[in-house]
């Protein structure tokens, strides 16, 4: 059996898909299933049964023995939730239950982690453990985030594999349900249909121009892959970077949407929220040569590419990956 927490939402819901292609359908789904806005994610998706992640803990127990592979993908995901409770229970103490029954039943591991622990990367963008003491988050998510990996690099008892996965920005399928939190591309899609126009934040850093701030765009199928990558071909044990790997501006992305929907350019600009502006990255670029290095072999996709396939075939149709 293969576990997969967070299995209703975005990239979760991605990974069952893709482990449905590769023939697998004996997959526990994990996930808070009161949220019936993500119902739509898991439909003709192939699984086992589904596992209320309350009630996970005491499902393992008794069939710990038999899980072959966990990706830990569920987490309080909300970079402007700011009540610390449910950030330490949802992406701190779960996640530890979690690496303590990957001990206790021998179960390879891959978790989620998050290119939000870097805060504004004065130490840069690279996933080599000895600078995870000290990065320092801008929001209560990154630090739930990052003091989880700060828990994981001191462990004495670990799974026989284990992988923290530091996603940088997704997009792709299977994010309909995110609202706020949904990616740029799919707020984009949905502005340009609705008014024919793109709203990007205005910049309030000398440093960047308006539109021109620089952000690491990964689409949720190169995810994916990496996932299956570690599960198939597992390197070293450790934290690595998931990112594209190659810095974009938002004014990339807006032009790059507008021509997938064959639509003319029209971007204007409004003032970064003030809820989120002085805990705004202006540069994301992960540095992916320790996953290239450990054999990892796949070419990323292009913000073109990656556009184009989301909007062609899954936004136009609201369509389902």
């Amino acid at each position: 059996m293969i576990v997969v927490t967070g299995a209703a939402g975005f990239i979760g819901s991605c990974l069952v898909s893709h482990l449905n292609m590769l023939g697998y359908e004996d997959i526990i789904v994990v996930d808070d299933f009161s949220k019936t806005i993500k119902y739509q994610n898991l439909v003709d998706k192939k699984f086992k049964s589904k596992i209320r992640r309350q009630d996970f803990f005491q499902w393992i127990k008794g069939s710990g023995q038999d899980v072959e592979f966990i990706f830990h993908i569920g987490a309080r995901t909300d970079t402007t939730e700011f009540d610390l409770s449910i950030l330490k229970e949802l992406n701190y103490n779960f996640s530890k239950q979690v690496w303590h029954n990957c001990v206790k039943f021998s179960i390879p591991l891959v978790y989620a982690s998050s290119a939000a622990t870097y805060g504004i990367g004065e130490y840069g963008y690279n996933d080599n453990h000895s600078i995870i003491p000290s990065l320092k988050p801008l929001n209560p998510y990154g630090n739930s985030k990052n003091d989880f990996d700060k828990w994981v690099i001191n462990q004495i008892e670990t799974p026989p594999f284990w992988s923290g996965l530091k996603f940088f920005n997704v997009y792709g399928p299977n994010e309909f349900h995110k609202g706020r939190m949904a990616s740029v591309i799919f707020h984009a899609f949905n502005q340009i249909k609705s008014t024919g126009k793109m709203k990007l934040f205005r910049s309030h850093n000398s440093k960047y121009k308006d539109g021109c701030q620089l952000r690491d765009f990964i689409y949720v199928k190169d995810i994916i892959q990496v996932c299956s990558y570690m599960m198939h071909s597992p390197p070293s044990s450790g934290i690595y970077n998931l990112g594209s790997g190659k810095a974009r501006t938002f004014i990339d992305l807006a032009k790059i949407t507008f021509k997938a929907m064959h639509k003319q350019e029209n971007i204007t600009f409004i003032d970064t929220p003030i809820d989120i502006r002085d805990k705004y990255q202006y540069y994301t670029q992960a540095n992916m040569i320790k996953l290239i290095e450990s054999g990892y072999n796949r070419d990323f996709i292009s913000l073109e590419e990656g556009i184009a396939d989301y909007v062609t075939n899954y936004l136009d149709h609201n369509l389902y990956y």
